[in-house]
């Protein structure tokens, strides 16, 4: 894939993994038990610390990639206890997986091995 699409898609994903955090949390399913701005924060503050790399686009997917294993983790915990919350924590789901596969590149070749082993 086309290292320019692969680092788009990541940014949408992950620019939609925020926004769902704002619509599920804030708008349609708003917390009984806990002010509405601490939930925010706890949902969106991981999300922002890749924006302190926004000069290294690559090293703030690849960290916005390893944030969004919490948001896996938390997609498959509220799929699996929160049944009226099921849609939106596969969404999460999606959304959290195609970051971190967005992240992934392929590694630089540097030249054969055969070269770098020393003669006996």
């Amino acid at each position: 894939m086309n290292p320019g699409l692969q680092r788009q898609i990541g940014f949408s994903a992950w620019a939609a993994l925020a926004l769902l955090q704002i619509v599920w949390h804030a708008w349609l399913l708003p917390p009984a038990r806990m002010p509405l701005a601490a939930v925010l924060v706890i949902a969106l503050l991981p999300l922002a610390v890749p924006l302190l790399y926004w000069r290294a686009p690559a090293r703030a997917l690849l960290l916005a990639g390893m944030i969004s294993l919490f948001y896996f983790c938390h997609g498959v915990a509220e799929a699996w206890a929160a049944p009226h919350d099921r849609a939106f924590a596969w969404i999460e789901l999606l959304l959290a997986v195609t970051v971190i596969l967005a992240s992934a590149r392929k590694p630089k070749r540097r030249g054969s091995t055969a070269s770098k082993l020393p003669s006996p």
